[in-house]
């Protein structure tokens, strides 16, 4: 049975989608999840601007305005049920862990 795409996300896409919470571009998000994480996630151009197009596509995020040759995007209601289901996926593993230690 194939994975139903983005029915869970690796953390460069949890935190790009968290960032997209307001309105930003790329350069924005990639600043922002280094300042977020203290630099312990990385995410290169390649990797930022293939997803963001994925999530557009998807309907995840949405384009907001255009500046010259930068974009804006903020997250839809489906990304935030997206990132909500990521989180409480999240809780959950915690939760066990808390459970066996």
């Amino acid at each position: 049975m194939a994975r139903t795409k983005f029915q869970t996300l690796t953390e460069q896409m949890f935190y790009i989608l968290l960032c997209f919470r307001k309105e930003a571009c790329g350069m924005d998000v990639a600043d922002s999840v280094n300042e977020l994480t203290n630099g312990r996630v990385k995410i290169g151009p390649g990797t930022l601007y293939n997803l963001t197009a994925q999530f557009v596509d998807e309907g995840i995020i949405e384009e907001t305005r255009r500046e010259g040759r930068r974009c804006y995007y903020v997250i839809t209601a489906d990304g935030e049920d997206i990132l909500r289901r990521e989180y409480d996926r999240l809780k959950t593993q915690i939760n066990d862990y808390e459970k066996m230690v």
